[in-house]
């Protein structure tokens, strides 16, 4: 076989399903081999951002890489965007790009450039194939980096030339390892610590999504009674119905979830990341006692300065803590708990019977999608002033069902991540939630969705201009430089894309619509002009806010 069929032969004997891309000249040789295989579908792309996205948005729901592919050049430049984001938001990638051929990389050449130096800094390792009896252990190392904690993206670049190569070699059987546990006696100690406090809380991150993790972190939940708030990518790790769920914490103004975390006298961090959520923000000038459990070391900041530090599978710690708990005696004061997720659950439904007419407001839009959508149906929201609506008001009641980019945070990450959602659960409701400016960004994939026939549904918040900068320049300087553009007619896009397309004008006609887009074949857009006059609102509000205890 040439090399290109063996590159191929190897993500099969990894188990990939899913390529999503743009193909080049560069790659042909590889385009070839992959049309011959039976196990993995490539999925054809307008952009290769769109493709890195649904790339990424695989990883998240599955735990297992998916390819994103693009050809040299501006092809390559063309994914980074999406692959930096998979990377910081901890998502198993593999970037495969093509490269001219070898003889002419060490000069002056047509499209050439350094595509593995730039994708150093995005991804956990990028390389390039020279030899063809290599690509056996690069294609092992590869997707074993890209899965291991912190999961990531892989960059793999196969030039043209050695593309064409025969080789003899054949992969390397797939062999997983189990992860390190925790030693006993760290356990002893964090369980003590835990057993000493009167106010203990968990800020849980994205560790916590993964499955065992949470299955375990609801277990311990339910024997301490300790509440949990969640990072923006953490949401569904406890269910939000459970009365230890105090909501989502990580806006940038203190909000009511804080006020647990302030009268905290332990503060236990389960699969934390400092990307999403700065400690400064909830232990400046290091006042908490931490309890740091993750699969790795806790990151040096001064704000962030674990006493115990717990290293080792997250879902294990959990179970070891709960062997613990079986003949412990607890004792804890939860009245500034109870309170907050009183308050808070209060905040959530204060708008769910609107009936305004001309601009809806967020939290109206999200109480009805939530009533639309169930417990696994998932909810993508892209990035602008609607993310920050979604961290505070959607709720979730199983892990990975709202996916939320909070790590590098790029627009136009909605769309193209719906798509991928909708390839993995196609029985499920899948909505993304964009802003005008997000949303345009990638909306030539609306042709991808309408080609793959996706059921999903897409909602977009209205407001003419780029909402969230506004937002934080009226803060800081009490108004905001020109922000404002024009859109298309939505309803004769949606057509001309062959969606279903509806504009919603009256908040009391919205959960209706929503019901209706996902009985409709294929995808459906849902455009609400938004009331943004409740996001200096809400600043207002949480500006002057005190604790409830």
């Amino acid at each position: 076989m040439k090399a290109s069929d063996l590159m191929v032969k190897c993500l099969e004997e990894e188990g990939i399903e899913y390529i999503f891309g743009v193909p080049g000249e560069e790659n042909a040789d590889f385009m070839m081999s992959l049309e011959q295989s039976g196990k993995i579908r490539f999925i054809l792309t307008r952009h290769e951002q769109g493709a890195a996205f649904m790339a990424e948005i695989y990883g998240r729901l599955t735990g297992n890489p998916a390819g994103c592919l693009g050809t040299l050049g501006p092809g390559a430049t063309n994914l980074i965007t999406g692959v930096a984001d998979s990377n910081m938001d901890r998502a198993p990638m593999l970037v495969l790009t093509g490269q001219g051929a070898s003889t002419r990389l060490h000069k002056e050449s047509h499209q050439v450039m350094d595509v593995t130096g730039m994708f150093e800094p995005v991804t956990k390792w990028a390389t390039t194939i020279w030899h063809p009896e290599n690509i056996p252990e690069i294609m092992r190392k590869a997707v074993r980096l890209a899965r291991t904690e912190k999961p990531g993206a892989v960059h793999i670049e196969l030039p043209e030339d050695i593309a064409k190569l025969p080789v003899e070699k054949t992969p390397l059987s797939v062999q997983k390892f189990r992860r390190p546990v925790p030693d006993d006696k760290i356990m002893d100690r964090a369980f003590e610590r835990i057993r000493a406090a009167q106010r203990p809380i968990i800020i849980a991150g994205n560790g916590c999504i993964r499955r065992r993790a949470s299955k375990q972190l609801r277990i311990f939940c339910e024997k301490t009674g300790i509440g949990v708030v969640s990072t923006f990518m953490a949401k569904g790790c406890v269910d939000m119905d459970a009365d230890y769920c105090l909501y989502t914490i990580g806006l940038g103004n203190k909000d009511i979830p804080a006020c647990a975390v302030d009268a905290a006298d332990l503060v236990i961090t389960l699969g934390y990341d400092m990307v999403e959520y700065h400690p400064h923000l909830w232990n400046a000038g290091r006042q908490k006692d931490v309890l740091h459990i993750d699969f790795l070391p806790a990151e040096i900041d001064e704000n962030y300065h674990p006493e115990i530090e717990v290293v080792g599978d997250l879902a294990h710690a959990l179970w070891m803590l709960n062997q613990r708990l079986e003949n412990a005696t607890l004792s804890f004061d939860f009245e500034q708990q109870n309170a907050v997720r009183r308050d808070m659950t209060a905040e959530l439904a204060a708008h769910k019977d609107d009936t305004t007419e001309g601009k809806i407001r967020p939290q109206k839009a999200l109480w009805d999608a939530r009533q639309i959508l169930g417990p696994e149906d998932i909810l993508l929201s892209d990035v602008g002033a609607h993310k920050m609506w979604i961290a505070r008001h959607y709720q979730c009641h199983e892990p990975n069902t709202c996916l939320i980019p909070n790590g590098f945070c790029s627009m136009g990450f909605a769309l193209p991540g719906a798509i991928a959602a909708s390839l993995v659960y196609p029985q499920r409701k899948i909505l993304g939630i964009c802003g005008d400016g997000g949303f345009m960004m990638n909306a030539q994939e609306m042709e991808t969705a309408r080609r793959l026939n996706c059921n999903l549904t897409v909602m977009v918040w209205e407001d003419g201009g780029y909402g969230l900068i506004g937002w934080k320049q009226t803060n800081e300087f009490g108004r905001h430089t020109d922000l404002a553009f024009g859109n298309p007619d939505w309803v004769q896009m949606a057509q001309a894309f062959g969606w279903q397309g509806h504009l919603v004008c009256n908040a009391a006609e919205l959960q209706g619509v929503l019901a209706q887009s996902f009985n409709e074949p294929g995808p459906s857009l849902v455009v609400v002009p938004i009331d943004y006059e409740e996001n200096v609102k809400l600043t207002k509000r949480l500006g002057e806010m005190t604790c409830p205890i």
